[in-house]
């Protein structure tokens, strides 16, 4: 590039005078004209203010992030970011929503094969993209949809914090939350409320889950879409784990209804979607609580057949149900091999806060047997480093486990 940052400052200045130039960008005569003499080097803020003050749409910006004497490499990396912060906080087209739009359901899709860890960055990337196209001035129907696209990217890091463990994802809810009410779509609005549901459920809050999928389903109404048809399965689960038989039934119905009026495209395997497989996990995951270990184990057998291979977390939720299946009749040594297995076959990378916390509750749940060699396996496979994962789980088994 030619043209330094002072060059292309005085020749976008003009016949404007320096003291007129700093009062346009909230500075000093004397640093505007160090800055035309390369004298100093100006800081993002300055430059930014002098780019919409002398109308260079972008071009000052881009100078001020490539510094003289920059590596190339780095000169390059500003350069693009420059450009694409331009372009992103310009007017939108259709097509350019269209293909926000397509970068949200993408990322949703992604959470059903992809690791959190990998899949968060990117998600912030985008995000700053979304808030960017937000700040700029915006018709009101691209401002909805803009908006839409911020609660659903909420959700998704919702989800993704909840996944890894971190409380932080409460603050994401009641961004969607918020983000949902002002554009008024209630699909959207209803599926924050059955997603965050989940929070409260992990959090052992299990009242608040389901008056938080209650809530989901009352704002659906109607409307043929995917928070009903998550929220009842949910509020299931945790009618379950409180003993309410009835309830449980009740619910479960509901949710096989709520499936069946969802159309073909929302039954895709995606955050914003919801399918059979997982009604059979989570029917499956009902039953387990109740002890009702037969019917439990053809959901989970269902959900095994119809869940894809990169599924990862929910074949590993429901193999882990399994487990705690075979505790509730009574084979500690079986359930306990069985849960290590299933961690020790799982990528690590997929080895979230949510798979030990539920290979935990299945230690809880056969406290009596903890001089059986498979559950003191099973503790120390859970006490391992993140990062570290045992080899082969027929090492670690005693001799009675079974697969």
């Amino acid at each position: 590039m030619s043209e330094s940052f002072g060059q292309a400052l005085r020749r976008l200045r003009g016949s404007r005078s320096l003291r007129d130039v700093a009062a346009l960008a909230a500075c000093g005569k004397s640093y505007i004209a160090d800055l035309e003499n390369g004298r100093r080097f100006p800081s993002r803020e300055i430059a930014a203010a002098l780019d919409q003050a002398l109308g260079a749409r972008g071009e000052l910006i881009t100078l001020a992030d490539t510094r003289p004497g920059a590596d190339p490499l780095e000169q390059a990396d500003a350069l693009q970011r420059g450009l694409h912060e331009t372009l992103t906080a310009g007017p939108l087209s259709d097509y350019s929503l269209d293909e926000v739009e397509y970068t949200v359901a993408r990322h949703g899709r992604a959470t059903r094969y992809r690791a959190e860890t990998e899949l968060l960055p990117e998600l912030l990337a985008d995000f700053a993209d979304l808030r960017l196209m937000l700040s700029a001035r915006q018709p009101q129907p691209v401002r909805k949809r803009l908006t839409i696209a911020v609660a659903r990217m909420s959700g998704l890091m919702a989800l993704t914090l909840l996944k890894l463990g971190d409380g932080r994802s409460r603050g994401w809810w009641r961004t969607g939350r918020s983000a949902a009410a002002a554009a008024e779509d209630r699909a959207t609005l209803s599926w924050m409320y059955a997603q965050e549901a989940y929070q409260l459920y992990y959090s052992s809050d299990l009242e608040g889950a389901v008056e938080l999928a209650s809530r989901a389903q009352q704002l659906a109404g109607g409307l043929p879409c995917v928070g009903p048809a998550l929220a009842a399965p949910l509020e299931a689960r945790a009618h379950a784990l409180l003993g309410r038989r009835y309830e449980t039934s009740a619910a479960l119905a509901e949710a096989e209804s709520a499936l069946g009026r969802l159309a073909p495209a929302d039954t895709v395997a995606s955050a914003f979607g919801y399918s059979e497989s997982q009604l059979r996990f989570h029917s499956g995951n009902a039953l387990t609580h109740l002890g009702q270990t037969v019917l439990a184990a053809e959901q989970q057998e269902r959900a095994l057949e119809l869940y894809p291979p990169s599924d990862h977390m929910d074949r590993a939720l429901v193999r882990l149900d399994q487990a705690i299946c075979l505790a509730v009749a009574g084979d500690a040594a079986g359930a306990a091999a069985h849960a290590t297995e299933t961690i020790v076959d799982l990528p690590v990378e997929h080895r979230s806060a949510l798979i030990v916390y539920r290979a935990a509750d299945l230690i809880a749940k056969v406290p009596e047997a903890r001089t059986v060699p498979e559950v003191r396996v099973l503790r120390e496979v859970l006490a391992l480093p993140a990062g570290e994962r045992v080899t082969s789980g027929a090492d670690q088994r005693g001799d009675g486990a079974r697969p």
